[in-house]
């Protein structure tokens, strides 16, 4: 199977934004050890990976308002996305080495860093169609940062495409007004162009897609599935000129946002609450598509009771689960922390949480974004129960009269209360909450 070719809005495999390849060293972030939870294993596909790009044409550049002409201009808009894909096996090819920069603490430059992959680059499709997932990183991230559920992911069995934002600098706050705007339109606009033309290749299912967000992304994800944005909030007044009003409710433009064929969403320490109430009150109940919410309770970024809590409430009309790491904090969505980034708390802390080691949490998140899509994208009912968790705080599971071995994952039957597919003592520290969709 080829890889995407170039068409209006789809161009050619480009090697650039942050992708090299590279002798396999070090661990991969996406290859999870034996204290790891079931689902979060790799899967049966080798992985391949490409690098597009996407030509959005005519789009405001709200960096460029002019308040004196109340006018901002518009250009064509390049978005560079990388795709994950199961693959055919090419034993020996070298494997990817993903490159990327983050923001250093000011006056410092930015730190440059390496991950090491499992990938192949262009290495033939295996034939499908599967599922997309498009996934949305972190302010000032990049999708290098996470390989841990890209790679993963498309080993058993997604398309995985990740988009390349172009965030201004983290450590710029008075720009925050270009990821407010485009984080939903990137992609909305990504969902709908993929969906078409890696349908026409048969890479995909254009009906069974799915979004993963991650902080900032995690607001763009939970817009982009139909969350209305407020055009009373604090957040629509960061974007200047009344710019994304016509997205809010009420406004022309607000079904622009929204992406079709939508089976799952998942958003991990998502932007938007307080003090940005980028919904409302009323926004997130018009939400229907099934939702996990992955927070730490100790997130001082975004919060947790204003962000995946009130998210897990408000949203009365999905299916949802949350999934709450105890004693986390914000940092619960990249990979752990490469070499590059451990000279200065700063650069380790994007991606180390205080408490939580980085590859456990990846496990973890892996395992129940795994068991979520397979359900709610896959149809696979047996899912089910690695959701359908028996008692909400994982270290409340018991495991009596057992004489398996050491290792053994919880089948989370009978008398046995421990997470389905977790150790006996490693379902500790997490709670679990789910809900039903109360009737329209």
């Amino acid at each position: 199977m080829r890889a995407p070719r170039r068409c209006a809005a789809l161009a050619i495999p480009i090697a650039l934004a942050g992708l090299a390849t590279a002798a396999f060293a070090g661990a991969p972030p996406s290859v999870f050890g034996p204290d790891s939870p079931r689902l979060a294993r790799l899967g049966p596909h080798a992985v391949g990976v490409e690098t597009v790009e996407l030509i959005e044409r005519d789009q405001t550049d709200v960096m460029e308002y002019d308040p004196a002409t109340h006018r901002a201009p518009e250009r064509d808009r390049a978005l560079v996305l990388d795709i994950w894909y199961p693959a055919l096996a090419r034993p020996g090819a070298p494997r990817a080495v993903y490159a990327a920069a983050f923001p250093s603490e000011p006056p410092a430059t930015a730190a440059h860093f390496t991950v090491p992959g499992i990938a192949v680059r262009g290495a033939p499709f295996s034939g499908g169609p599967y599922p997309l997932v498009i996934v949305s990183h972190g302010y000032s991230n990049s999708p290098a940062a996470m390989t841990w559920i890209t790679e993963n992911l498309a080993s058993k069995g997604y398309v995985v495409a990740a988009i390349h934002h172009r965030d201004p600098p983290l450590t710029e706050p008075s720009k925050v007004a270009e990821p407010i705007l485009r984080r939903p339109l990137d992609i909305a606009f990504a969902a709908s162009t993929l969906e078409r033309r890696l349908a026409a290749e048969h890479w995909i299912d254009p009906d069974r897609t799915a979004l993963i967000g991650y902080s900032m992304g995690g607001y763009g994800v939970l817009t982009a599935a139909g969350a209305v944005l407020d055009p009373h909030s604090p957040l629509a007044k960061l974007v200047p000129g009344g710019l994304l009003l016509p997205y809010c409710r009420g406004g022309p433009l607000r079904h622009a946002l929204k992406v079709a064929h939508l089976r799952a969403v998942v958003a991990i320490s998502p932007a938007g609450g307080p003090p940005w109430n980028a919904w409302g009150r009323r926004g997130l109940a018009a939400l229907r598509t099934p939702l996990l919410l992955i927070n730490g309770n100790r997130d001082r970024t975004v919060g947790y009771r204003r962000a995946g809590l009130r998210i897990f409430d408000d949203a009365i009309h999905a299916p949802r689960y949350l999934l709450t790491f105890e004693e986390a904090g914000h940092d619960i969505g990249l990979d752990p922390a490469p070499a590059q980034m451990r000279g200065s708390l700063w650069n380790l802390s994007w991606f180390q949480d205080p408490v939580w080691d980085a590859r456990r949490v990846n496990a973890i998140n892996a395992h129940f974004i795994t068991a979520f899509l397979d359900l709610y994208v896959k149809d696979e009912t047996t899912r089910a129960a690695y959701l359908d968790v028996r008692v909400a705080h994982a270290g409340g599971g018991v495991w009596p009269h057992d004489h398996a071995r050491f290792g053994a994952f919880s089948p989370g039957t009978g008398d046995i209360t421990v997470w389905k597919g977790f150790q006996r003592s490693s379902a500790v520290g997490l709670t679990l909450r789910r809900a039903r969709p109360d009737t329209p």
